[in-house]
C-alpha cells in the first residue's frame, strides 16, 4: 500500500481554502481535489502488508505521546515552478514534533524513508500540468506557467484555527486511466486521536 502520514483539515477549514482557491481557479494548473488535501506528515511509499502492524503500534503510540495543538491554513509558497501550496500557522512546533516521530515510526517499522530534512507543512494546491504525482522535489519543465500571480492572490489567506487532535494513516490510489489530470484517490486507513491532557 502506497502510505502517508498526514493531518486532515476539518471541513470548515477545506471550505475557507476552497472558496479562496476558486476565486483564482483556472485550467492553466492542475488542481488538487478538495479530497486530497491534507499535511503530510511524513511519506512512506509502498510499504509491504507484512510491515503493517508494526507501523499501526508505533504510529498509535507517536500519537499518544504527543499532545493537540492550534493549526489553521496561512499564506501561500511554492516549490519552483512545479506546485503552488498553502501553508499553516499556529503550534508548528508540535506539529513538526508529530512529524519526526511519524517518521521515526515508519523507520523502526522497517520501512526505508527518503533523508530526513527539516519538516514544512504545506498542502498542495496545484501542480504544473505534466508534474507527476507523488511527493517527490524533481525539477520542473521548460514552459511553465508563472506561479506569481496565484501566490499574490492568496498570500495573505488566513483560515480560522481548529485543534489538531488527530494521526491520519492515508493511503493513495494512483490514478490508472492515463487520462491528464485525473487525480489520486485517498483512503484513511487507520486514525488515532493524539494524546488528551
Amino acid at each position: 500500500m502506497r502510505l502517508f502520514a498526514a493531518v486532515l483539515p476539518p471541513e470548515e477549514a477545506v471550505a475557507e481554502l476552497a472558496a479562496a482557491v476558486d476565486a483564482v481557479h483556472d485550467d492553466r494548473l492542475t488542481w488538487t481535489t478538495r479530497a486530497g488535501w491534507h499535511f503530510t506528515l511524513a511519506f512512506m511509499g509502498e510499504v509491504r502488508d507484512d510491515a503493517l502492524p508494526e507501523l499501526y503500534a508505533r504510529l498509535e503510540r507517536a500519537a499518544h505521546r504527543t499532545p493537540p495543538f492550534a493549526l489553521r491554513l496561512h499564506g501561500c509558497g511554492h516549490f519552483g515552478d512545479r506546485a503552488l501550496w498553502t501553508g499553516a500557522a499556529g503550534d508548528l512546533d508540535t506539529m513538526r514534533l508529530l512529524a519526526d516521530r511519524a517518521d521515526a515510526a515508519a523507520r523502526r517499522a522497517g520501512i526505508p524513508m527518503e533523508q530526513h530534512r527539516r519538516y514544512t507543512p504545506h498542502l498542495t494546491l496545484a501542480r504544473a500540468h505534466g508534474h507527476r504525482h507523488g511527493h517527490s522535489h524533481g525539477h520542473g519543465n521548460g514552459g511553465a506557467v508563472p506561479l506569481r500571480p496565484y501566490l499574490d492572490a492568496l498570500a495573505d489567506f488566513e483560515g480560522t484555527a481548529w485543534q489538531v487532535d488527530t494521526l491520519s494513516l492515508v493511503r493513495s490510489h494512483l490514478p490508472v486511466s492515463g487520462v491528464r489530470g485525473e487525480q489520486p484517490r485517498y483512503e484513511t486507513v487507520r486514525a488515532w486521536p493524539l494524546r488528551t491532557p
